[in-house]
């Protein structure tokens, strides 16, 4: 497996990714995943502008990154993972053999509908579905938003 960390980040590419993560994974490529940035040229260009040199990016929707999935698993090139939100993960996985895969997520902020879970983790009741279908399939679900940060597997924070 090339994918070094599937992450559920509002943020996408940016410093803890990249610093973070990056630091300490190696990525030599960010897949983005996100119906909105696959449709906007001058956005990715953006969030291309925050990568290392030498670490590309390949934007996708969640459709067409359904469809590379099994590739992108199987490439060499390692890569970290990325989408905006759980359900657009959840969506992702779903009719994939993921089961040990395992999931972080990161920086989920406070919006309307949203319960504080952690300092950095709010989910609506939809991301908390699409969490236990996660879970109910074999993937483990943690949150964690720095590599030496605690870990904390999601049925400890939503039963």
């Amino acid at each position: 497996m090339s994918i070094l960390l599937f992450r559920v980040d509002e943020r996408l590419i940016h410093g803890q990714v990249v610093v973070g993560w990056g630091t300490r994974l190696h990525p030599s490529r960010y897949l983005v995943v996100d119906d909105g940035l696959a449709e906007s040229p001058w956005e990715r260009e953006l969030y291309e502008l925050g990568l290392p040199p030498g670490v590309e990016a390949h934007f996708s929707s969640v459709t067409a990154a359904t469809a590379r999935l099994a590739a992108w698993r199987a490439d060499p090139v390692p890569s970290i993972l990325l989408t905006r939100d759980v359900v657009s993960m959840g969506r992702l996985m779903e009719g994939h053999a993921m089961k040990g895969e395992t999931v972080n997520l990161g920086g989920i902020h406070h919006a309307p509908g949203r319960q504080e879970v952690l300092s950095y983790l709010h989910l609506d009741d939809e991301d908390i579905r699409w969490i236990r279908r996660m879970r109910a399939a074999g993937i483990q679900v943690v949150a964690q938003d720095l590599p030496g940060s605690p870990r904390r597997p999601a049925e400890r924070l939503i039963p």
